[in-house]
């Protein structure tokens, strides 16, 4: 079933609907957001994007990512993708938002406004397999360290993000959370 995506101006301000697959083939700047996820010792989980992912499959990522169907918070988007991905939801917090720009290996152009946001949670993890190959809970450190080592075994907007993200954690602990 297609899905439309929010297609937005560089200050976020909605322009018009497009199809998801026409948005990514013509490279139109739209509305998505990421979900990142601490456990009680603030380690960060990451997934493993399934094989069925259309693009990055395999790739290691935050918590999940998506875009806002029309007319739909970046919130309630937000809930909705982490129950249907990782099977559980949380309280979340908007952190920050960026842009960014980079052609997919199958031709696909993802050009983002991406509204970044943070939750915590320590219970039980069900994700969808059709949606995560895997998961795991890794610290700043050793997140950071791997994307020095083996940034192609990630995702190009966790790459991009994650410093941001450590950037932004500096000033706003997890704990505050």
């Amino acid at each position: 079933m297609p899905t439309d995506v929010i297609l937005v101006d560089e200050n976020d301000h909605p322009i018009g609907t497009m199809e998801k697959m026409e948005a990514h083939q013509k490279g139109l700047l739209h509305r998505a957001f990421s979900v990142f996820i601490f456990n009680d010792k603030g380690e960060m989980l990451l997934q493993q994007r399934s094989a069925h992912k259309y693009h990055s499959a395999h790739l290691w990522s935050n918590a999940c990512c998506s875009h806002p169907l029309p007319g739909e918070t970046i919130l309630d988007a937000a809930h909705r993708r982490l129950q249907e991905e990782m099977g559980f939801d949380t309280a979340l917090t908007t952190a920050f938002s960026f842009i960014y720009k980079t052609m997919l290996s199958n031709g696909l152009v993802e050009y983002e406004f991406d509204h970044v946001l943070i939750g915590s949670y320590k219970g039980q993890i069900q994700p969808a397999p059709h949606e995560v190959n895997d998961y795991c809970y890794m610290r700043m450190e050793e997140v950071k360290e791997s994307l020095e080592h083996h940034q192609h075994k990630y995702t190009y907007w966790f790459n991009h993000v994650f410093p941001k993200l450590e950037d932004y954690l500096a000033s706003k602990p997890l704990r505050s959370l």
